[in-house]
């Protein structure tokens, strides 16, 4: 049976997270950089041992300000410090609750710019790493960020969007950027039908292009995320696709 992760953001101040995690494999939940404060981090925890869904952290820049969206130009050593500091928070959180940290996946601006600069991907891949190197790396499909976390021996996932628009480069429309967003569940299922069963997407400029698709990611801050996490989850089981968290691949030495 075909496979496929569904992952959501979380944390983020919606407090939706109840009706979303009986949709969803995986969350990545905010580790108060750009928002949340740790009980939220240990509510929705507590939620992801109830319904087995994989805890991941969703590490950012500090700019809560701005919802970590604004690029920052920060000494590798800052950034590194960062990323570790947020992955220790939310690990500490999870071995209370009885869990354990699955994957991590960048947040906002620093996900964006690790896509496209080297020397970012693997300062946050290094950081990764040095913190717990069988964590799995979320990351934009077929980027840099990916390609530098498998440099660092990292397993790595490729994600997807179902709410974004792509550009003809694989890149993530710009949220500033008219019809960034996908807002009729339709098209979100459509969209999420084709990078699954085709392993492409219809960029904004009307071209198919290729796309590796892991795991699926599904925007818990956005204004219909309950309403696409059910359609999405409703149609890959009608499909016979099952919706399972990644496993960990262990290391051979």
């Amino acid at each position: 049976m075909k496979q496929i992760d569904i992952n959501c953001d979380m944390g983020e101040g919606i407090g939706n997270e109840d009706s979303l995690l009986p949709f969803i494999s995986s969350a990545n939940i905010a580790c108060g950089y750009h928002a949340g404060d740790e009980d939220k981090m240990r509510r929705i925890i507590d939620l992801c041992l109830q319904y087995d869904v994989a805890i991941g952290a969703h590490p950012s820049f500090p700019d809560k300000e701005n919802f970590g969206r604004i690029a920052m130009k920060l000494p590798a050593g800052e950034i590194q410090s960062i990323v570790f500091s947020q992955l220790n928070l939310l690990n500490n959180l999870a071995i209370a609750a009885g869990g354990k940290l699955h994957h991590v996946k960048p947040h906002g601006a620093l996900y964006n710019m690790a896509a496209k600069d080297p020397l970012l991907a693997r300062v946050i891949a290094d950081a990764v790493k040095a913190f717990d190197s069988s964590l799995i790396y979320y990351g934009l499909s077929g980027s840099l960020m990916l390609d530098e976390a498998k440099k660092d021996g990292l397993q790595i996932a490729h994600e997807v969007f179902a709410d974004r628009t792509y550009q003809p480069d694989g890149s993530l429309t710009p949220r500033n950027t008219p019809g960034a967003l996908l807002t009729n569940a339709e098209e979100v299922v459509l969209q999420v039908m084709q990078m699954i069963s085709s392993d492409s997407v219809q960029a904004i400029s009307g071209e198919e292009i290729s796309i590796k698709a892991d795991t699926i990611c599904i925007h818990g801050d956005g204004l219909h995320a309950v309403e696409f996490a059910r359609m999405i989850n409703d149609r890959l089981h009608l499909e016979g696709i099952q919706i399972r968290k990644i496993e960990r691949v262990q290391a051979t030495l």
